[in-house]
């Protein structure tokens, strides 16, 4: 990755919604050169998707979300990817990761019910050949989500007068 590169995915990161133009005035070159950055930054797989952050409690259709440790025997020739391949295509599944410590895989799901989600681990995660446990953990709150807090605190800006 190029420092230009770098530099227009950090401007990106903090704001997705902002204009080819706008980041080429941040950085002093042209708008054009920001569109062909970003188009090759999308066509090599560096930049992957645009997204929202939502804040999940406050939007109209609740969702119970949860982390599911996955601890796996892996695959010969396939390691651990072929089970977290597998595990990535079901829709409830937002995040796979593999990880280092107590288990191997961190897979976040999201589903209607509490139910749907303790279902979707028994009845599928659980059956795949090489899964040897889980242990799900329901997402209660969320303070910060991908660097940003969900609640704005209150400052009072009022001047103190002595």
């Amino acid at each position: 990755m190029t420092a230009f590169e770098r530099e227009v995915l950090n401007i990106l990161t903090e704001d997705a919604r902002i204009s080819a133009g706008k980041i080429a005035a941040m950085l002093s070159v042209t708008e054009e050169e920001v569109k062909a950055c970003i188009s090759g930054m999308e066509k090599s797989g560096l930049l992957v998707k645009y997204t929202a952050i939502i804040n999940s409690e406050k939007a109209e259709e609740a969702k119970v979300e949860a982390l599911i440790e996955v601890k796996v025997s892996p695959k010969k020739k396939e390691g651990f990817d072929g089970i977290a391949k597998q595990i990535a295509s079901f829709p409830e599944v937002k995040a796979v990761y593999l990880m280092s410590g107590a288990y191997d895989l961190a897979v976040f799901i999201e589903d209607k019910t509490l139910q749907q989600v303790a279902r979707f681990v028994s009845e599928r995660i659980s059956t795949f050949d090489g899964v040897m446990s889980t242990a799900t953990h329901f997402i209660l709150k969320k303070y910060k989500i991908e660097g940003v807090m969900t609640e704005k605190e209150d400052v009072d800006y009022r001047q103190i007068i002595v």
